[in-house]
């Protein structure tokens, strides 16, 4: 691969706004032959029933999907053969499971951090430059409701769409069954969508998706982020077992 002007003083900044941790070649994984192979594997797990590949024409494409699991990157590669770099939370690469984001080229982005975040944007566009596929997850977070879509976030996806203007968006809906030992991972891939970052507005761009997204996968559309609704939820949790410890206590 000819070497994008830059790229390895983009290399160089990142060490900078990830001081010592190792975040591999983002969009360029040198290890993407070894592992890609091996994550069929995970057919041993899940039965992956999977459509709309034939949508996706070769070469540079940015892919939006809903997030329930961690597994979702992992069944729409091994589904389609794709190579996609996804945005991912950077602090996957300080635990146990580093080596295999190194591995298949993700794209660190600390959440709330600007610098990461430009960073993490221009590393996707050297990408998609590339030919490549970036993936994003405009959630943020997985949902806790595996029914639902949650609203999406427009702080990295419009500026994404907007920096690659000519490269087809296409959406893909994961939802998960199980079904006996295994686990059904079922992957609806849309055409291209009809996006032009050119002439519509993030709110546009961003409802074309949603839509696409609901309509895919079947969901049922939550006008709040998934991050507030988990928070909420683990409050009433919490609330519910000071609840029962309190009523379980000795009588007066």
């Amino acid at each position: 691969m000819t070497e994008t002007p830059g790229y390895e003083a983009a290399l160089a900044q990142a060490a900078e706004i990830y001081p010592g941790i190792r975040i591999g070649r983002p969009g360029r994984s040198r290890g993407w032959p070894v592992i890609g192979p091996l994550l069929n594997l995970l057919r041993l797990k899940m039965s992956l029933d999977m459509d709309g590949a034939q949508h996706v024409a070769p070469g540079a494409a940015i892919i939006v999907s809903n997030h329930l699991s961690t597994w979702d990157p992992v069944v729409t590669v091994v589904s389609t053969g794709w190579h996609v770099s996804a945005f991912t939370k950077a602090e996957w690469y300080e635990g146990l499971a580093a080596p295999f984001f190194r591995w298949l080229g993700q794209i660190p982005l600390r959440r709330g951090d600007e610098r990461s975040t430009e960073w993490a944007l221009d590393m996707a566009r050297r990408a998609l430059a590339d030919g490549g596929k970036v993936g994003i997850y405009p959630e943020g977070t997985r949902g806790p409701d595996h029914g639902a879509l949650y609203r999406l976030h427009q702080r990295v996806l419009v500026p994404l769409l907007v920096g690659s203007p000519d490269v087809p968006v296409h959406a893909v809906a994961v939802r998960y069954t199980p079904k006996g030992r295994r686990t059904v991972a079922r992957i609806r891939i849309s055409e291209r969508l009809p996006i032009d970052a050119r002439t519509m507005s993030g709110a546009e761009m961003t409802e074309v998706i949603r839509a696409s997204l609901v309509e895919l996968g079947e969901l049922r559309y939550v006008d709040q982020y998934a991050f507030v609704v988990k928070a909420r939820l683990e409050r009433e949790r919490l609330a519910r077992e000071t609840q029962e410890a309190e009523g379980s206590g000795p009588a007066p």
